[in-house]
């Protein structure tokens, strides 16, 4: 069945017969007298009380009369035995019967829950199924996770044809008994003796059966934590559920916090506390997460989906809002959330920091920069309306400074120059706009003007002139940088004498870049670029180091990188020096081969990331990164209109982001503190706001 046909298909089975025989002649014959027989979660029977059918929002009382001893052995007569977790099932089906026993061992209570087997439950997260991440799903008893579960081993056993274990503990994956229920499809199941041998049994399927997706339920223990890990750092895609209703509990859970890389507090030196404005304990995520996407079930038709568990986690800790992925079915299909914009780190800085402009479009408004307790609201239009007497907007005379503190403004009193501006402090504080922290680097040349009683003419003179001086310093610095480093630009006929007519020309025939079935090193190991062409595709084999850190690497220098699984379809091998003084067989293999090993120091994401770029022959630069990012967002805003928001970055980057800005004839403007102080692009229909 084609992925685009699952939502069609709704088809339930549950099987609901083999559970009624198993049940007293009375309760059967009530439950058949219900309306809604089809829409019962469990049947609950205790002694000395009256029998309850559950549904999802409601409960209903079956029998007038209390259960008694002759009812509860009959239920156990007709079912399977009891294992170690009190958990019995019906061959061949999905449900589940839980028993309650007294100080004694005898029991006096059961809980008939009802199995079904759901198909196209899986279509509102199918991305995330077919995508081959590892996948951990939440939500309170009774939402439907084991039924997702059943559904996506189904999917990845029969329509993608992938080898798929299912590790069932107490037998509601699959069912009770040998044969496995037809809902998992062709997935394997290995059943588990006791639950405190599961995570034994997920490390043996894994060793003994050569799974590529392993099926789990209930992640509860420390030692099923570990082994979680353990499958995912294979390479093999876990699909799991665990306790607890959202990311929070599971951050706040010692036990299974693991499985999203685990929490540490952390002691900051006085500068790394200081230049993060935090306190010096704080809390960090300790590894990479095992899971790579975490599904929260709100209900049976909406979730909440977070696709990237290392950034959200590490947001979380850092206390700055998170808004995942809301995804909801109804007859229509499935529909997805509009992606929220992350929060900037200005707005972790509470409201007494100064804001400086806010708003879209023509809409500008100036939010507060007092400090104290004056309240604002809204006023006509937008802006910002404040009470008379209170202290919000500018303190005549005075602006905000860098630290918080207040200083004498431009041409304020304090200058001597009072009353000869026209309109006293007040109007000069309105004709100069808000002071912006940063000087010459935090202003972009479109929005420079200050007073209006200045000629224009004048103050476009010096704006141009001033213009020209930064953009000849600019280039002139850059020139002579990359003079230094090697990178400046050379002609063709400089890096291919040899080659006949190429003075005005550059050259991809195969003669000249060599070979096109793998990439070639030098004698130091480095690897040799092909002249004309983008960067070749690179396998690395990974020995005795983290293949979850090497991935975040790998993503973080957006390298043509592939993580290979075997020797022979390596071309390096990055190992640590524990592996290599070993001489392990891999290590041997790849010596015997003339494999490239790369050595590292530590098995951490900075070191692979050096040993990446040495292997491409790369220099992490971030000026000429940030100059990427900046020529990217020009281009964003050209085509679609849209102020861009550009990364955070010290004050000779970001004045080279304003003189790249001027070139393409759009206003910037800086925003924030430091060390979170970054531009921000204007288009072009923005500029009258500014002049």
């Amino acid at each position: 069945m084609a992925p685009e046909d699952r939502s069609e298909r709704r088809e339930t089975i549950d099987d609901i017969d083999a559970l009624l025989m198993a049940l007293p002649p009375e309760i059967v014959a009530a439950i058949h007298a219900l309306p809604d027989q089809a829409s019962i979660i469990e049947v609950v029977l205790d002694l000395g009380r009256r029998p309850e059918a559950r549904f999802p929002d409601s409960e209903v009382t079956l029998l007038d009369r209390e259960i008694n001893e002759a009812d509860i052995a009959h239920v156990v007569e007709h079912i399977g035995t009891f294992g170690d977790d009190n958990r019995a099932g019906i061959e061949r089906t999905l449900h589940r019967i839980s028993a309650i026993r007294n100080r004694n061992g005898k029991i006096d209570g059961l809980t008939c829950r009802i199995g079904r087997a759901v198909y196209g439950t899986i279509d509102i997260i199918a991305d995330f199924v077919e995508s081959g991440k590892s996948i951990l799903i939440m939500g309170r008893p009774g939402i439907g996770k084991t039924t997702m579960l059943r559904e996506a081993a189904r999917v990845l056993a029969d329509d993608f044809g992938k080898r798929v274990v299912v590790v069932d503990t107490s037998n509601e994956i699959a069912g009770d008994g040998d044969i496995p229920h037809p809902a998992i499809g062709k997935a394997r199941r290995m059943q588990v003796r006791t639950p405190s041998m599961q995570h034994e049994v997920m490390i043996e399927a894994v060793e003994n059966h050569m799974p590529q997706v392993i099926v789990i339920d209930e992640i509860g223990t420390e030692l099923e934590a570990q082994a979680a890990r353990t499958i995912a750092e294979r390479g093999v895609q876990l699909i799991g559920t665990a306790h607890g209703n959202n990311l929070d509990n599971l951050m706040l859970n010692p036990t299974l916090s693991d499985l999203i890389g685990g929490i540490q507090s952390v002691t900051l030196g006085d500068e790394e506390a200081r230049r993060r404005r935090t306190q010096k304990s704080v809390l960090e995520r300790k590894a990479p997460p095992t899971f790579d996407v975490i599904i929260e079930i709100q209900d049976r038709e909406k979730v909440l989906a977070h696709s990237d568990v290392s950034e959200t986690v590490d947001a979380l800790l850092r206390g700055e809002a998170v808004a995942g992925e809301q995804r909801w079915r109804d007859e229509e299909g499935v529909h997805r959330s509009q992606a929220r914009p992350k929060p900037s780190p200005r707005d972790g800085f509470g409201p007494d920091r100064f804001a400086g402009l806010a708003g879209t479009g023509s809409s500008w408004r100036m939010e507060p920069g007092w400090r104290g307790d004056g309240a604002y609201r809204s006023g006509p239009g937008g802006g910002v309306a404040f009470p008379a007497g209170d202290r919000g907007g500018y303190r005549a005379g005075y602006r905000p400074g860098a630290s918080g503190s207040w200083r004498p403004t431009r041409g304020g009193p304090s200058s001597g120059a009072g009353g000869e501006r026209g309109g006293g402090p007040a109007a000069r504080a309105a004709a100069d706009g808000p002071f912006v922290a940063g000087g010459i680097a935090d202003r972009g040349p479109l929005e420079r003007g200050s007073a209006a009683s200045l000629d224009a003419r004048a103050r476009e003179a010096r704006e141009l002139a001033r213009q020209r001086e930064w953009r000849a310093s600019a280039t002139k610095a850059i020139d002579a940088l990359k003079a230094d480093e090697g990178t400046a630009p050379v002609n063709a006929s400089d890096l291919i004498p040899d080659l006949p007519g190429s003075a005005g020309r550059a050259t991809t025939d195969s003669s000249v870049t060599g070979p096109e079935d793998g990439p070639e090193f030098d004698d130091d190991g480095t690897l040799r670029l092909s002249s004309g062409l983008g960067l070749p595709t690179l396998r690395v084999l990974p020995q005795g180091i983290s293949r979850k850190r090497l991935e975040q690497a790998i993503r973080d220098l957006q390298l043509p990188v592939v993580i290979a699984t075997d020797v022979d379809e390596a071309d390096v091998v990055m190992t640590v020096r524990t592996e290599y003084r070993q001489k392990t067989p891999l290590v041997r293999e790849a010596e015997e081969r003339a494999l490239p090993i790369y050595v590292l120091k530590q098995n951490t994401v900075a070191q692979m990331q050096s040993s990446l770029t040495s292997i491409f022959a790369l220099e992490l630069d971030p000026r000429d990164a940030a100059l990427r990012e900046t020529e990217e967002a020009i281009g964003i805003v050209l085509q679609q209109s849209e102020p861009v928001e550009l990364s955070p970055q010290n004050a000779y980057i970001r004045r080279l982001q304003h003189q790249m800005a001027e070139r393409a004839n759009l206003v910037s403007r800086s925003r924030g503190r430091e060390p979170y102080r970054r531009v921000r692009l204007y288009p072009d229909a923005a500029k009258s706001a500014w002049r």
